[in-house]
C-alpha cells in the first residue's frame, strides 16, 4: 500500500479573497460552531475507516481551508485526542496547519503545539501592503512579521511562508522584494507560485491588470536564482526548502500516495487491496456537512487507462521525478505503458534521466502542461 496521509478541511474564513477558488465560506458571527464541527469531523472519519484499514500508519496530516487558525487551540487538542484513538500515527508524523496572518492568537498557537501540530504554513502572499490590498487580504505587512514571531515563540521550528508572484500591477523589483523579505525571516520552507485566474472567482469575472509576459518570465527565472542563492532547494515546481524540510504531506500527493479527506469539501484518494484506486469527496456546504449524517458527496474509481495521466500530473512536478518501480507500485501498470511517451519527450529535451529517475528538464518544467498532456494521448 502507498503511504497514507490525512487531510482535514476547515471551510470558514473572515473574507473570501477575489482570487480564491477553494471551498471557503465567509463567517460573520462572533463564534464558530466548533463543537458541532468537531463531532462532524469524527463522524466523517469513522465512516472513512469503514473503507480504509485503520492500522495503516498515518505519515502526515494537513489542515487546510478556509482559515484553520480561526478555530481555537482547544478545538485542535480535542480533535487530535479523538484522532489518536482511531488512527495509528508514525512517531515522526508531520502535522501542518494553515494560518492567516490576519487571524493570529498566541493562545491558539500554543494550543496548536499542545495538540501535536508541528508545522505551520503562513499565507503571507506578499509583503507589499499595496499588493495585499489588491488581493483583498485581511492582513498587512506587519501582521506577517507578528504571525511569524508568534509562531516561533510558541515553539514552531518548521514554518512555511506562502508567496505568490505575477500579482496585479506587480513589477519585477516588487516581486523580488517579496522574496527578499521572506529570506530575512528565514523560514524552513517557501511556497512560491504564480497567481492564476480560476473560474468561479471575482478575478475571473473582473480580471485585474496582470504583469506582461516578459516580466513574468524574468521574475520567475530571477526568483529561482534568488531562492537558490538564499539556500532554498527547489524540489517541486513551486516548493523550496532548507535543511531537508520538504513538505512530506505534499510530497505524498506528488508521489501518488493515498490520503483520507475529512471536512466540508475535502477530497481523498484511497488504494484498495484489490488494486483499485478511488477518489472520494465530501459535501461542500458547511451547513449541509454539519446537518447531515452522510458526509460523502461522491466517489469514483480511476479507470486503468487514466492512471498514467493521473500519476504524471503529480510525479512530474517533482524535480527528482519518479522511478519506473514507483510508477508500477502506485498504478499497478507496467512501465511499458508510458515508455514510448517518455522516449518521445526525451527526444524533445523535455524529460531526462538521473540514475533510475525520470524527470523534467528545466525546459520541461517551463512547458509542464504540454509534457503532462502527452500521457493523455
Amino acid at each position: 500500500m502507498p503511504p497514507l496521509g490525512l487531510y482535514i478541511h476547515i471551510p470558514w474564513c473572515v473574507k473570501k479573497c477575489p482570487y480564491c477558488d477553494f471551498n471557503s465560506h465567509e463567517h460573520h458571527s462572533t463564534q464558530l460552531p466548533e463543537t458541532n464541527y468537531l463531532n462532524a469531523l469524527i463522524n466523517d472519519l469513522d465512516s472513512e475507516l469503514t473503507e480504509v484499514d485503520g492500522q495503516r500508519e498515518i505519515h502526515s496530516v494537513f489542515i487546510g481551508g478556509g482559515t484553520p487558525s480561526l478555530l481555537s487551540g482547544n478545538f485542535y487538542i480535542q480533535l487530535f485526542a479523538a484522532l489518536n484513538q482511531r488512527l495509528l500515527f508514525s512517531a515522526d508524523a508531520e502535522i501542518t496547519i494553515e494560518a492567516n496572518p490576519g487571524a493570529v492568537d498566541e493562545a491558539n498557537f500554543k494550543g496548536f503545539i499542545d495538540a501535536g501540530i508541528n508545522r505551520i504554513s503562513l499565507g503571507a502572499q506578499s509583503f507589499s501592503d499595496a499588493a495585499l490590498n489588491r488581493l483583498g487580504r485581511i492582513h498587512d505587512n506587519q501582521s506577517i512579521y507578528h504571525a511569524f514571531e508568534t509562531a516561533r515563540n510558541c515553539g514552531f521550528d518548521n514554518i512555511n511562508i506562502d508567496l505568490m508572484h505575477g500579482l496585479p500591477e506587480q513589477s519585477l523589483a516588487e516581486g523580488l522584494d517579496d522574496l527578499k523579505a521572506a529570506f530575512e525571516l528565514s523560514p524552513e520552507h517557501i511556497s512560491w507560485y504564480q497567481l492564476t485566474i480560476e473560474k468561479n472567482t471575482v478575478f475571473y469575472n473582473q480580471p485585474p491588470t496582470l504583469p506582461v509576459e516578459n516580466i513574468l518570465d524574468n521574475l520567475f527565472m530571477t526568483g529561482l536564482d534568488a531562492l537558490a542563492g538564499a539556500g532554498y532547494q527547489q524540489y517541486e515546481v513551486s516548493a523550496f526548502a532548507r535543511d531537508s524540510k520538504q513538505s512530506r504531506h505534499n510530497k505524498n500527493y506528488w508521489r501518488f500516495g493515498d490520503y483520507i479527506g475529512i471536512g466540508a469539501g475535502a477530497h481523498g484518494k484511497i488504494s484498495g487491496s484489490d488494486g483499485s484506486i478511488s477518489r472520494r469527496w465530501k459535501t461542500r456546504s458547511p451547513s449541509d456537512y454539519l446537518n447531515t449524517d452522510k458526509k460523502l458527496a461522491g466517489s469514483t474509481l480511476i479507470a486503468k487507462e487514466d492512471l498514467p495521466l493521473e500519476f504524471m500530473m503529480n510525479a512530474l512536478r517533482l524535480n527528482q521525478g519518479f522511478t519506473p518501480q514507483l510508477f508500477e507500485q502506485r498504478t499497478g501498470l507496467s512501465f511499458s505503458k508510458v515508455k514510448n511517451s517518455i522516449v518521445q519527450l526525451q527526444a524533445q529535451g523535455l524529460v531526462d534521466t538521473s540514475g533510475e529517475h525520470y524527470h523534467t528538464t528545466q525546459k520541461g518544467r517551463l512547458f509542464l502542461n504540454n509534457v503532462i498532456a502527452k500521457f493523455s494521448e
